[in-house]
Order: C-alpha cells, then structure tokens, then sequence
C-alpha cells in the first residue's frame, strides 16, 4: 500500500514530524508520564519540591512556542503553605530515573521569585 505525501503548509514544510524526528520524539521527556508530579531533588539528593506544571512560553513577538519551564511547588507540608516556582527546563538533569536540579536547596528556591498563573 503506498503511503499519501505529507500535508504542506504555506511555508512549504511537512505537517508533523517525519520518520527520522519520531524517532527523537520518542526519547524525549513526556510531560505526563516523566514529569508531572515527579520529585525533584539536588545533587546531593535532598527533596527540593515536586513538578506541578510545564508551561511552553511563546517567542518574542511570535505566537510559534520558545522555551519550556518547569512549575515546581516549594516548601509547605501536604500543600499548605507550598509555593510555585518557574525553573528553566534547560536546567533540570534525568540521573537514574530522577529529576535533578544541580545546586539547588529549598531556600534558594524559596528566595526564587513566586511563580502566579496570569488571569485570563
């Protein structure tokens, strides 16, 4: 059975991704299942906070996405008190199946600015 060409846009590129791009995708993190909810730690392997939400912001004067961070929840106990954090994913490391923040503490993250989800 032969196989449609891809779908173009305007700008002449596929739609999608091609076989050999699937083929990276499906080593990269999954939000869902390798990211939300996760633990992260430092490098000294101290509970820092816990990935709450991944926001993909959008380039400068571009609706096209830029950079990912990750929305990790600090300090408090069973959610009271915690507070949200934005940290670059750019700066987050996989060691053995664990999300590591090098030379991070919970007080340097505590110090960070609060993450605030903006209204709508």
């Amino acid at each position: 059975m032969r196989r449609p060409p891809p779908l173009r846009l305007l700008a002449g590129h596929p739609l999608g991704v091609t076989v050999v791009e699937t083929e990276t995708v499906v080593l990269g993190w999954s939000a869902k299942r390798d990211l939300l909810g996760k633990t992260v730690v430092n490098d000294k392997n101290d509970k820092i906070g816990k990935v709450d939400d991944v926001i993909i912001s959008p380039s400068k004067g571009s609706s096209a996405p830029a950079a990912p961070f990750a929305i990790i929840g600090v300090g408090g106990f069973l959610g009271i008190g915690e507070r949200s954090v934005a940290i670059p994913m750019d700066q987050l490391k996989v060691s053995n199946k664990q999300l590591t923040l090098p030379g991070a503490t919970k007080d340097a993250l505590k110090a960070l600015p609060p993450f605030v989800y903006q209204k709508k």
